[in-house]
């Protein structure tokens, strides 16, 4: 196999659940509209993980580089179906500072922190169809 296309693992220092505390697009206030904002990494020994931020909820595949974790979400934001990208890197401060761009909309740095898993699990991201389904 070419070193190139080698799936590395990803480090245990990233693996888990974590707190999104800070954006630059968005105000703290908002954050947890749908639930405490935050995401997973690497759940059960693989590259996946899930999302959830103001009304943004997706599924998330991780993958490594030298520096930095990557990720493509995809989901729905607002019940529109979406794919965002962005990157993670841990600091020393043992917080995660990172970035990503909603596909066609907002693009935001963050700040997220280790947290405990959910009490009760994401919710997956609605279809479109669900947004008429509200009413």
């Amino acid at each position: 196999m070419d070193r190139s296309q080698e799936v590395l693992p990803i480090p245990e220092e990233y693996r888990g659940w974590w707190r999104i505390v800070s954006t630059s697009q968005w105000s703290d206030d908002h954050l947890d509209l749908m639930g405490p904002a935050m995401f997973s990494i690497g759940m059960r020994g693989t590259h996946c993980g899930q999302w959830r931020m103001i009304a943004l909820l997706g599924d998330v595949v991780w993958s490594v580089t030298e520096t930095r974790l990557r990720f493509e979400l995809t989901g729905s934001w607002e019940y529109d179906p979406t794919v965002a990208t962005g990157a993670v890197k841990l600091g020393k401060d043992e917080r995660l500072a990172g970035t990503f761009k909603i596909q066609r909309g907002d693009s935001s740095t963050f700040i997220a922190r280790r947290a405990e898993a959910p009490t009760r699990p994401l919710p997956p991201p609605p279809s479109p169809r669900d947004k008429w389904r509200r009413w």
